[in-house]
């Protein structure tokens, strides 16, 4: 009988991930011209949410008192991540968003070693030195950073964090019923955002077909997909895997937005897909090391 569980199925599950995230820089970008950052998100999580609960509606009621307040804590780091993020597309292209995102493969294994005293494998930092490198050449103009590239860096840590913690406590028993308490949760955090300056909605049938297929592609079934996923792998390998978001991201800016293809996009982002062939094609045992997921 095939096992479900293969840790390769988990990877390519995350790369449909990283897919459907990065389909939606360009998309967001344009909305914003037209939305609030906190009215957007708030409106694409409720949607994500109720289409959750619509789905399986007792999964919540089924999670331990410990997996609901992990999912809390999920979800409001979470929140935050996104409209940081969010705020930081707005002041700079939707490429170089993607690109510095992606940053949270540099920050995942740092703060796993940090927060969890876990001792990363050697081929994993030479994963993140390849992707740090493409990175770089993707989305650095000399040695500065602007207002929007230092609130998406911010956002990277958070990202960083959501996927140590999600690693750590994600199983393949509570993987919905995690994902729905943080849609639940992030969809409260984008909400209080969304407060001091009134709630609106997209005027326009595109607006509204751009936010639903954010909110049920990109974010329910992202979600539900990545918290499965990484119940299979160790954070540092899925945050490896997930680095391909970027490069999808500049791809469908080039092919769908107002992005050019440069020398940038394609040195740094055949860098960044060698370090995740390098973490698939090294051997396993190199990873043993490598945070593994918490006792429940």
């Amino acid at each position: 009988m095939y096992r479900v569980n293969h840790p390769r199925l988990a990877v390519l599950a995350l790369l449909s991930v990283a897919a459907a995230w990065g389909s939606t820089f360009f998309l967001t970008k344009d909305l914003l011209t037209r939305m609030d950052v906190a009215d957007y998100l708030a409106l694409r999580f409720l949607i994500a949410s109720v289409a959750l609960l619509m789905v399986h509606p007792p999964a919540i009621a089924r999670l331990s008192r410990l997996d609901r307040g992990r999912g809390v804590a999920l979800g409001i780091t979470y929140g935050i991540a996104q409209l940081v993020q969010t705020e930081g597309l707005r002041h700079t292209s939707a490429s170089v968003s993607g690109f510095v995102t992606g940053m949270y493969v540099v920050f995942t294994p740092l703060l796993g070693a940090v927060i969890l005293r876990h001792k990363i494998g050697r081929w994993a930092w030479v994963a993140v030195i390849l992707a740090t490198v493409g990175l770089g050449v993707l989305s650095l103009r000399g040695f500065s950073l602007g207002d929007g590239e230092l609130l998406t860096l911010a956002s990277a840590g958070l990202y960083a964090l959501h996927i140590i913690g999600l690693g750590a406590w994600s199983t393949s028993q509570n993987a919905f019923g995690l994902s729905s308490l943080q849609m639940i949760t992030i969809t409260c955090v984008c909400a209080i955002g969304a407060i001091p300056g009134g709630f609106s909605v997209p005027s326009t049938g595109g607006d509204w077909v751009s936010v639903v297929y954010m909110a049920l592609v990109a974010g329910a079934l992202a979600l539900i997909v990545q918290t499965w996923a990484q119940a299979h792998l160790t954070p540092t390998r899925a945050a490896i895997a997930m680095t391909m978001e970027p490069v999808f991201a500049s791809t469908f800016a080039v092919l769908f937005g107002s992005d050019s293809l440069t020398w940038r996009m394609l040195v740094g982002g055949a860098l960044v897909v060698s370090a995740m062939y390098l973490v698939e094609l090294a051997p396993r045992r190199k990873f043993e090391a490598e945070v593994q997921h918490l006792a429940q």
